[in-house]
């Protein structure tokens, strides 16, 4: 499968970040005019980098002004590589740590150092500039990564940095595309004729044009009219690509950077997450009990509190803190994802870290609410277990051990439990998501006969149609199998309908269609064509298809040629009184004197005959099977 990657340009400004982008992929990724003039990123920028057949990369141009510090985080919070840029003429700067916080607690772990505009120095001061990165990476996940020279306005080194970016990325794995689609929001617009269109990058999951979606917090539902990727049309979208999708059903006006785009409601919507964090080491100013915070959580800010449990006050601290964030307005969250705390005033970077649960309560302060924040953020290897497995829905052995990172002997131990299913043989499932489906099968079911009483059911395609962009198909055929062998659901032929259904006419037409029937049975063998009956009866065209299909399957009408049917009472007391009066063999005409029938009604009802089984026709003869 081809993988999709986001790399981001980090960095102080002014160090050569978006003129850096420029020479790597010939795009200029400032686009606002007063990014023009004063020559500063304040919009995130984006460019196509690299593709292949085996991997595609984009490149985020994240601003360097602290001003613009939260368009920097929606920027990096959805990257797979980072590249921070230290210019040779200044080095590392404050923005420069700043940025090398905020990746760390984001959890981004890939990156290179690039130290650009070497042109500006002399050799001997690029050394002292190397071993001041050094000194600043020490002790960080960047403290091995690779650091390259740069000049981007003559193109030394860009060729050799970009081979790089595309050898480190080809080892890496990619986002999960398997789980539920999401993808935060960084940029709402409009376009003329097309309406609204949101840009962001694909957080994991996958989606398709004409796929229905929501925005969440607020709930909104609508549909991917239509899909890029670069301004290139795209029939999807995976995880770890930069898209734009055109929303149909959605004003402008309803959206906002900090929405996530979402293709199901499993995501959790809330305003009290369990977090565990990580402060900066200089911090310059207390964090106090309760202090107002602004929580950065994917594209989203969002005003909140601090709250803690062991503690009312902290000014440096190496460790992890577990402690709650409580937001003045809801986000998107599920456990694991990152996110970095703010103080809004004076602003500085205050930590980050991760969420353990996305719905947090209300707790006592003490130890003992500690031990269980410690215990729920370990997580029992079942519950590790329970959450791949309600964000992927299904998982071979060797994925949850991925998804879990935990060893083959207590993954089978746990999955001795009745929470766990196994089905066809290699993917496991939870029992709550098959009963979730069976019940939302059996609802559709129940709708379905209330409304066409008259049909079997449905066919196994159209029962599950609605519910195949969340689950396999594989899954969701076992769900149906169980149904029928715990005898919750029924099959006759290619239709699946439940277990006590029996087709039949609604109460409203009932009354008609026995008088209609009456009429047909009284006119025995010389009918009229069967839309006479119907229209005598008052049964308009809507019911008229379903009735005649339903009748002809409970055999209560026959189909002589497609006009002319009769009763299936005098259908078959006519089968039984012509072999009753025939030999083995009998001709045409020895059949209109036995039935008294013209050829206009003769001829249809032996090759109804035929056609139904009860007879051979060979020549000018027919042969009773």
């Amino acid at each position: 499968m081809k993988r999709y990657f986001t790399i981001g340009m980090a960095g102080h400004i002014d160090h050569g970040k978006t003129t850096l982008t420029k020479a790597l992929t010939n795009v200029d990724t400032d686009r606002l005019k007063e990014e023009k003039e004063r020559q500063i990123s304040i919009e995130l920028g984006f460019a196509p980098l690299y593709e292949d057949n085996e991997i595609q990369i984009s490149v985020v141009d994240v601003p360097g002004h602290e001003r613009f510090i939260r368009q920097m985080i929606a920027g990096v919070a959805g990257i797979d590589l980072v590249v921070l840029v230290v210019a040779a003429d200044e080095g590392v700067m404050p923005q420069t740590r700043e940025h090398l916080d905020i990746l760390g607690f984001l959890g981004i772990r890939n990156g290179l150092v690039v130290i650009s505009k070497i042109d500006r120095v002399e050799k001997e001061f690029i050394e002292l500039v190397k071993e001041d990165i050094k000194e600043e990476l020490k002790e960080t996940v960047f403290e091995q990564v690779p650091m390259l020279l740069v000049d981007s306005i003559a193109n030394y080194g860009i060729d050799e940095l970009k081979a790089m970016i595309i050898n480190m990325l080809k080892e890496q794995e990619m986002r999960d595309i398997k789980g539920a689609f999401r993808l935060p929001i960084d940029q709402v617009f409009t376009v003329k004729g097309q309406g609204t269109v949101v840009r962001g990058t694909v957080y994991e999951g996958r989606i398709e044009e004409g796929q229905s979606l929501m925005i969440m917090p607020k709930g909104l539902e609508g549909k991917a009219r239509q899909i890029q990727v670069h301004h290139r049309p795209a029939r999807e979208a995976f995880a770890g690509q930069r898209a734009a999708i055109n929303l149909s059903g959605i004003s402008k006006e309803e959206v906002e950077r900090g929405d996530v785009v979402v293709s199901s409601e499993h995501f959790n919507v809330t305003r009290t997450i369990d977090v565990a964090i990580q402060v900066v080491e200089d911090l310059d100013y207390m964090v106090k009990q309760r202090m107002p915070i602004k929580c950065h959580i994917g594209t989203a800010e969002v005003m909140g509190r601090i709250v803690f449990f062991d503690r009312n006050e902290l000014k440096a601290e190496n460790g992890e803190i577990l402690c709650q964030i409580r937001l003045d307005e809801e986000i998107v969250a599920k456990r694991g994802d990152r996110f970095i705390l703010r103080r809004p005033s004076p602003q500085e970077t205050i930590g980050g870290g991760w969420v353990i649960d996305p719905q947090g309560q209300k707790y006592r302060f003490g130890e003992r609410t500690i031990a269980a924040l410690e215990q729920k953020k370990v997580g029992t290897p079942g519950e590790r277990m329970v959450t791949a497995l309600m964000e992927a829905k299904s998982l071979t052995m060797v994925e949850l051990m991925a998804h879990t990172s935990l060893d083959e002997d207590i993954v089978k131990e746990e999955l001795q439990s009745e929470d766990f299913i196994l089905y066809n043989g290699k993917e496991y499932t939870l029992k709550a998501l098959v009963d979730l489906n069976e019940e939302e099968l059996y609802n559709r079911l129940r709708d379905f006969h209330t409304s066409y009483p008259m049909k079997q059911g449905l066919n196994k395609g159209e029962l599950i149609q609605h519910i195949t962009k969340q689950y396999p198909k594989g899954l969701l055929d076992f769900v149906i199998e169980e149904a029928i062998k715990l005898g919750i659901f029924k099959r006759k032929e290619q239709f699946i309908s439940l277990k006590e259904f029996v087709p039949h006419v609604p109460n409203n037409w009932s009354v008609r269609v026995e008088n209609m029937m009456a009429k047909l049975k009284s006119d025995r063998m010389k009918v009229r064509y069967f839309s006479d009956y119907l229209k005598e009866a008052g049964i308009p065209d809507n019911v008229a298809i379903d009735l005649r299909k339903f009748l002809e399957d409970t055999s209560q009408i026959v189909s002589l040629d497609g006009q002319f049917y009769w009763h299936g009472e005098i259908f078959r007391e006519a089968v039984a009184k012509l072999k009753k009066n025939t030999g083995i063999e009998f001709e045409v005409g020895e059949a209109k004197d036995i039935l008294g029938l013209s050829r206009k009604y003769m001829i249809p009802f032996l090759e109804s005959l035929d056609r139904m089984g009860f007879t051979v026709r060979q020549e000018n003869k027919r042969v009773w099977k």
